[in-house]
């Protein structure tokens, strides 16, 4: 009995250190940023949807505390750097499908904010949704722009 106490006592002692080593070692939004200027070019369409992503979160966050400035800001910057992993997506042709996935995925989280603010807090929301369901339609429109060319050449073989 002794030793698998001793085991289990292990086991979460480990578990709880790795737990801290990773908290410790989440990136602010500005490091995250900085970073981003200065990746690669094939990194930066992941790098961009994890900002937005980190965006939203606060987003939610500020608008339920009440810190609607801040909370625009942040819906500015998701706007923003899906607007820069989109083009770095479109770039390289890499991660187009994903950044879609994820660019829908935010919008539907937007949609669901917004219901939840004051009338006079909806239009920055409303417009941020516009404008990333006008990078959906622009990267769908370039996913499926490159299946026409690869039709168009088999066919031509």
């Amino acid at each position: 009995m002794c030793r698998a106490a001793f085991y289990m006592l292990l086991v979460a002692a480990v578990l709880a250190l790795a737990s801290a080593y990773v908290a410790a070692k989440e990136e602010t939004v500005d490091e995250m940023k900085a970073r981003f200027e200065t990746a690669h070019l094939e990194d930066r369409a992941e790098l961009g949807i994890q900002i937005a992503q980190r965006q939203l979160r606060i987003a939610d966050k500020l608008y339920i505390d009440g810190k609607t400035d801040e909370a625009r800001a942040a819906v500015n910057d998701i706007v923003v750097y899906s607007e820069k992993a989109r083009d770095a997506a479109s770039e390289t042709n890499k991660h187009l499908k994903n950044v879609e996935i994820d660019v829908r995925k935010m919008a539907e989280k937007l949609r669901d904010i917004k219901r939840t603010l004051a009338f006079d807090d909806q239009p920055p929301v409303e417009q941020a949704i516009h404008r990333l369901e006008d990078i959906r339609t622009t990267l769908l429109k370039e996913m499926f722009a490159k299946d026409k060319k690869k039709d168009n050449q088999k066919e031509k073989q």
